[in-house]
C-alpha cells in the first residue's frame, strides 16, 4: 500500500520538463510572433520550446546585438519582446527594449529576471515582468495575458542612471 502511495506522487522528471506536456491545457493556435533574448544557451532552448508548444512563432538571439539584427532583418509584425532584463552590467534588456520600442511602438514588452528587485528596474517604464524560476504554464499565460494588455507607450526613464 504504501509502494502504490509512494508511486503516485512521484513526478516523473522527464515528463515534467517536456514543453509539450506542461503546455497542453493551451494549445490555442496563434499568429503572435515573440522576440526571444536570452544569454544562456540552454534557457534559450528551453524557453523557445515552451513557447513554439503553445503555438507562438519564436525569433531568438542571444544578446541585444543578435535581437537588433533579427529585428531589422524581420520584415513582419513582432508582438511581443521576451528579454532578461540583465544580461551582463553593459548587455541591460532595458536598453534594448527602448532601442526597438523606438523602432516598433506597437510591440509589447515582456522583462524577465532571477534577480531579487529584477522588476523594480522596468517599474518606471510601465512594462510586464515575470520572475523566473516559471512553470511553462505560468509562462505561456503571461505571454498570452501581455498579448492581450494594452500597449505601452514608449516612457521616459527618469531612474536609469545606465544610459
Amino acid at each position: 500500500m504504501e509502494q502504490q502511495l509512494a508511486q503516485k506522487s512521484r513526478v516523473r522528471p522527464v515528463e515534467a520538463l517536456k514543453p509539450e506536456t506542461a503546455v497542453s491545457s493551451h494549445r490555442r493556435k496563434t499568429d503572435a510572433t515573440i522576440l526571444l533574448v536570452e544569454h544562456h544557451p540552454l534557457f534559450l532552448k528551453l524557453i523557445k520550446g515552451i513557447l513554439e508548444a503553445a503555438h507562438f512563432r519564436v525569433l531568438t538571439a542571444s544578446n541585444p546585438k543578435e535581437a537588433k539584427a533579427v529585428e531589422a532583418g524581420f520584415a513582419g509584425t513582432i508582438n511581443l519582446l521576451l528579454t532578461e532584463v540583465m544580461m551582463t552590467p553593459d548587455l541591460l534588456g532595458t536598453k534594448l527594449a527602448k532601442a526597438l520600442k523606438e523602432r516598433r511602438p506597437k510591440m509589447r514588452i515582456l522583462l524577465m529576471s532571477a534577480y531579487p528587485g529584477g522588476e523594480l528596474l522596468i517599474l518606471n517604464y510601465g512594462w510586464h515582468f515575470i520572475g523566473k524560476p516559471f512553470l511553462a504554464e505560468g509562462l505561456v499565460g503571461r505571454v498570452r495575458e501581455v498579448l492581450h494588455s494594452k500597449v505601452h507607450e514608449q516612457a521616459t526613464d527618469h531612474f536609469d542612471t545606465r544610459n
